[in-house]
């Protein structure tokens, strides 16, 4: 099984992954299903997908655009793999798990759904971050983008109830 996870800077991705980790991954593995063969291998796709750069000036100095383009590149570049390594530690004491990380540049709706289809995966997961009408329609939604646009399931993590402000019920 294939299973892909967007991670971003935001605590709903996280979320969305620690969610993973528990509900598919393996936690809830009934017995008759350990009986009758080895846990089947999950494979679980970390992906990240930073905004390219566009430099809309000309710096002065020595190096000009060149050196403040690349130096910007490895800065998103840095970033991604952090953040892609901080998730990945979450993943290390699962038995049945092979993580593998990718970053794209780009619009994260589409190169996530670009990524689900080429990849052929089998569940894509995603956190939520309760935009509210106006912020979503200006910022668009990575979620709502991608339950309508990716070729297979998606699966939409809420955060947690104590988490988004709401009270219960």
């Amino acid at each position: 099984m294939r299973v892909m996870v967007g991670i971003d800077e935001s605590d709903e991705s996280f979320n969305a992954l620690r969610w993973t980790l528990h509900n598919v991954c393996g936690c809830n593995i009934s017995a008759a299903a350990a009986d009758q063969e080895e846990n089947e291998l999950i494979t679980l796709t970390l992906v990240h997908v930073h905004q390219p750069f566009h430099l809309y000036y000309v710096p002065a100095g020595p190096g000009g655009t060149a050196s403040v383009e690349e130096s910007i590149k490895k800065a998103q570049e840095h970033i991604s793999k952090a953040l892609l390594g901080r998730a990945s530690d979450l993943c290390k004491d699962k038995k049945n798990v092979e993580v593998e990380t990718l970053i794209f540049e780009g619009d994260p709706k589409e190169k996530i759904c670009r990524a689900t289809q080429e990849m052929h995966v089998d569940l894509l997961v995603v956190g939520h971050r309760n935009l509210g009408k106006i912020k979503r329609a200006f910022l668009g939604s990575v979620s709502d983008y991608c339950a309508h646009h990716a070729n297979c399931p998606v699966l939409i993590v809420k955060p947690p109830k104590e988490a988004s402000g709401e009270r219960p019920g």
